[in-house]
């Protein structure tokens, strides 16, 4: 197994402090998540009935994509449709260069991440501007995401400061005030918006009864986005179909307590038709989704909504980063996504879970991402990719286990290890686990010696341990 997740997760862990930091931003986070599911009795059947409403919307994905287009072409929404990310791209290219499109404002898409839009747009002489105030912060610093709902969570403020200094958009040296960064963030974009002849969104839920395309954002940026440029595009991934306002309204319970720790977000617009004399678009992907549900193991991974719950909760992101990861998208569910883009490229994100299973517990439409990572692992034989050391010893413990007299003999023997210097067990190539962890201690009897001796239940057994 791949060794390039430990590596940039040591790199990202010299800094102790903003690790530390790091680490307590998102366990708060989820601390939020979990107060606003204690207020809801509700709770976790409405994760189940999300999660009935995907699966059946997944498996009834066309009927509800064709009953989708129509309503929107009914209103004179154009609707295209993108096999890959290539056609997606060429796609939008195309819209704005046949309205002479030279700059355009964009709300917050993980599908645009997902397809390299902003590249292939700006090499083409189309400036693309991030309207998120995270997402700009980050497109200014050249940086990727490092979270898929809090882009530039990894920053402190110090660090954004510095940079709107460097960028001329602060005039305060030195004023690193989080609400007069926000305002000059806002006077910067402002100018933005108004230069721009055409809006991207992004969907987080597409209603198929009546063609709405629901974007939820905290900032109002994509209302922003369509309200100025006479040219609205929609970038949307065929998975983020709901049937009905009815189902709507369950996941909209979920996706912000889940994500941010808030009982809604600030804003849900709804997007079914152009304004007068404007023009709307909207581009449906696939891009491997139609392979993600044909995979039996793993078709659950369409469930997601994208609420980052899995990421707040993971001690390994959080300990880590979301620049430790080698696909786009970090923590748990990025490692899925990973694995069913492109397994023999993205593996070494497998080992980047403890198999703790809090993602499990927290995610709102029950993906289970945890228990996929498991299933992965599986895998990493038949693909090439698992560690011969890890290997060997799962073996070594096969035959243990199978064996009792074995095993017996190897409990009886496993106090003479307490005698090894920890010195001669952590060495890095050999045993990677040593690292920060310090070497246990065996006890001298077994449980079940302490057991025939009549010792387990009947008080401290530390007289047994030396």
């Amino acid at each position: 197994m791949s060794t390039l997740h430990s590596k940039a997760a040591a790199k990202f862990n010299q800094d102790r402090e903003k690790t530390t930091w790091h680490d307590q931003t998102f366990w708060s986070v989820r601390a939020k998540r979990d107060i606003m599911a204690r207020q809801l009795p509700e709770w976790e059947s409405l994760r189940e009935h999300a999660s009935a409403i995907k699966k059946h919307t997944i498996t009834h994905l066309a009927d509800y994509l064709e009953q989708f287009s129509a309503r929107l072409e009914s209103r004179g929404v154009i609707v295209h449709w993108a096999r890959d990310a290539a056609e997606f791209n060429e796609t939008v290219y195309g819209i704005l260069e046949s309205h002479g499109v030279k700059k355009m404002v964009k709300s917050k898409s993980m599908l645009t991440e997902e397809c390299e839009m902003n590249p292939y747009l700006e090499a083409r002489g189309i400036d693309v501007v991030e309207t998120d105030l995270g997402e700009r912060i980050i497109q200014l610093l050249g940086q990727r995401p490092s979270h898929i709902v809090m882009p530039a969570i990894h920053l402190k403020r110090e660090e954004v400061g510095r940079m709107f200094e460097e960028k001329g958009i602060s005039t305060e040296p030195g004023n690193y005030d989080p609400t007069y960064l926000t305002r000059c963030a806002r006077h910067h974009l402002r100018d933005q918006f108004m230069q721009a002849g055409a809006g991207m969104t992004g969907c987080n839920f597409g209603v198929a009864a009546t063609g709405d395309c629901v974007v939820c954002t905290n900032e109002g940026n994509a209302d922003m986005t369509t309200s100025m440029p006479k040219l609205h595009i929609v970038a949307m991934g065929i998975e983020k179909m709901v049937p009905d306002y009815a189902s709507l309204a369950v996941f909209q319970r979920l996706l912000c307590r889940c994500g941010t720790g808030q009982p809604t977000t600030t804003y849900t617009s709804h997007f079914r038709q152009a304004r007068p004399g404007a023009e709307m678009h909207v581009v449906l992907v696939d891009n491997g989704r139609s392979n993600m549900l044909a995979d039996e193991n793993h078709w659950q991974t369409l469930k997601c909504i994208r609420c980052g719950s899995c990421m707040n909760t993971c001690p390994v992101y959080r300990r880590s980063g979301g620049y430790s990861y080698t696909y786009f998208i970090p923590g748990p569910i990025g490692v899925n996504l990973g694995m069913l883009k492109d397994p023999y490229r993205y593996s070494d994100n497998v080992s980047a879970c403890s198999l703790c299973l809090s993602c499990d517990k927290v995610c709102p439409s029950m993906v289970d991402p945890g228990s996929q990572i498991y299933l992965w692992r599986q895998s990493l034989e038949p693909l090439g990719k698992a560690d011969p050391v890890k290997k060997a010893m799962s073996t070594g413990m096969e035959v243990l286990f199978n064996h009792p007299g074995l095993y017996t003999s190897a409990l009886r023997l496993a106090p003479l290890a307490n005698v090894v210097p920890e010195s001669l067990t952590h060495f890095s190539r050999l045993n990677p686990w040593g690292i920060g962890h310090a070497k246990p201690e065996f006890a001298r009897k077994s449980f079940h010696e302490l057991w025939k001796e009549g010792k387990v239940g009947q008080g401290p057994v530390d007289s047994d341990r030396e």
